[in-house]
């Protein structure tokens, strides 16, 4: 590929061992009861040598088999606790139409007996794959919602925001969308719902009926076990209420749920918690964590191990790692990579995420790599900007985004926007942040230009999995990194 006149050489990274994206993946499942945890800390850092709840690497053969002996194969097939609300997951055909679409609900125009509720058209059922009950597996274990629930950035805001909108939930129709332990569908019962069917494809379900019927709810909360494209609801909903952001917001594709549930249930005007969400991204540089990966290993105990500087690299660094910054390793304002309405976004939209940056250093200091963070609203449906003419720091982007890299959302009542941000300078989420590492370290001049594009599509392998290509430039040179995000 010719880089064209005036451009820079582009030098692709290969010096170590590369992922292949297309390799047979790896995924989570945590049924063992016997899994723990260690950490350590370092600088602010954490270094996972543990079992994590969510990134367990077994190979699908291992995995597959764990599933069956764990009960007789699909999560949904017998066993589910359905709370006196019985379902019947539609049997799905190996030649199903294209994720996304959308298609007449066949033979139904009005529900059970007549009577309930129906669209003229529902989005399409995909179905339930391999990787699909691993997944609901992975969150069997109590641990993930353990480390979630005490996540009080988290849980407050989520509790603050429905008490916020408690005069659109009282006597109102909820769901909630991947429930868990249903503390959700509990806070919204507590403001008045009418009516929350409480929705989860994991065997959490059953533990969340019992937590249910212990705070004398079954009346109110129906909890369905099974998936959001089989479950059956005959009534529109008023409120669709869920805790879908994974790390680097897309990472595991819980909103195609979200994104269902609303195009199979949510009466016009309805409500969505959270309401919008936007993924940010933006220069950084760390000279600790670097020093403690990589450097450490120039003199250990007197003795030379730089021969292990190109493996210690590709471990370290090949894979995206979710840890915490602060605001002083960023070296400029952050850029808008994705702004996602919930009202409106499609699944297909999701599929590859794709944009162009260009930053100018606010400092002198070497570039280590690029961090990734979120934050969500609870409003009403979100109003993006329409204009780009505010000035800044960051100095230009692809036409999808606004030229202010810190530009935010624009609300009807900033005063009453209620959000939940995992930036750097927030108080800190068990989401952290995500880093992509660069190999080696680029030394930046104050008010030198950082570019390049990144792209984030879903693995044709396993869709939860994220595929990431990184291309940035700075003093002359250009690179590319990708990875995997598993």
């Amino acid at each position: 590929m010719s880089n064209g006149p005036g451009r820079v050489p582009l030098v692709k990274v290969r010096a170590y061992p590369a992922f292949d994206i297309h390799a047979t993946p790896k995924f989570d499942l945590i049924k063992d009861k016997r899994a723990e945890r260690g950490e350590k800390n370092r600088g602010g850092v954490r270094l996972c040598w543990f079992v994590d709840f969510r990134r367990r690497w077994v190979s699908l053969e291992a995995k597959l088999a764990r599933i069956r002996n764990l009960g007789g194969g699909s999560p949904f097939s017998g066993g589910g606790y359905s709370n006196g609300y019985s379902h019947h997951p539609t049997t799905e055909k190996p030649h199903r139409q294209r994720r996304g679409g959308r298609r007449p609900r066949d033979g139904r125009d009005g529900g059970a007996g007549g009577g309930g509720w129906a669209r003229a058209s529902e989005p399409e059922r995909r179905p339930c794959t391999d990787f699909d009950k691993a997944y609901f597996q992975s969150y069997s274990h109590v641990g993930i919602h353990e480390e979630m629930i005490k996540d009080r950035v988290r849980t407050e805001t989520y509790k603050a925001a429905i008490t916020q909108h408690q005069n659109s939930i009282a006597g109102k129709v909820v769901v909630d969308v991947g429930c868990g332990t249903g503390i959700l569908s509990i806070f919204c019962a507590q403001v008045g719902a009418k009516r929350v069917y409480a929705v989860d494809a994991s065997e959490i379900a059953i533990q969340a009926s019992a937590v249910v019927k212990a705070n004398n709810l079954s009346d109110t909360v129906i909890v369905l076990h099974g998936r959001v494209e089989d479950v059956e609801i005959d009534e529109g909903v008023d409120v669709i209420i869920s805790e879908w952001m994974g790390y680097m917001l897309l990472y595991e594709s819980m909103l195609e749920s979200v994104i269902t549930a609303r195009d199979r249930w949510l009466k016009p005007g309805g409500l969505i918690l959270p309401s919008s969400a936007t993924l940010y991204m933006a220069p950084v540089t760390h000279t600790d964590r670097y020093r403690d990966s990589i450097d450490f290993w120039r003199n250990v105990y007197g003795i030379d191990m730089s021969a292990m500087l190109a493996l210690a690299k590709q471990c370290a660094f090949e894979e995206p790692s979710v840890e915490t910054i602060s605001g002083e390793n960023v070296l400029t304002w952050p850029h808008v990579v994705k702004q996602v309405d919930c009202y409106a976004v499609t699944i297909d939209e999701l599929k590859s995420v794709a944009t162009r940056y260009r930053f100018k250093s606010m400092m002198r200091a070497p570039l280590h790599g690029f961090a990734f963070w979120f934050d969500v609203e609870f409003n009403g449906p979100a109003i993006f900007p329409t204009s780009t003419d505010s000035p800044s720091l960051f100095i230009g982007s692809s036409s999808n985004n606004p030229v202010d890299g810190s530009q935010r959302k624009k609300r009807s009542n900033p005063n009453e926007a209620l959000v939940l941000s995992t930036a750097p300078e927030d108080p800190p989420t068990h989401w952290q942040q995500t880093l992509i590492y660069l190999y080696d370290p680029v030394d930046l001049e104050q008010d030198q230009l950082i570019e390049g594009s990144v792209t984030l599509s879903q693995s044709k392998e396993n869709p939860r999995f994220m595929n990431i290509r990184l291309e940035y430039a700075a003093g002359g040179r250009a690179f590319v990194k990708e990875s995997v995000m598993r």
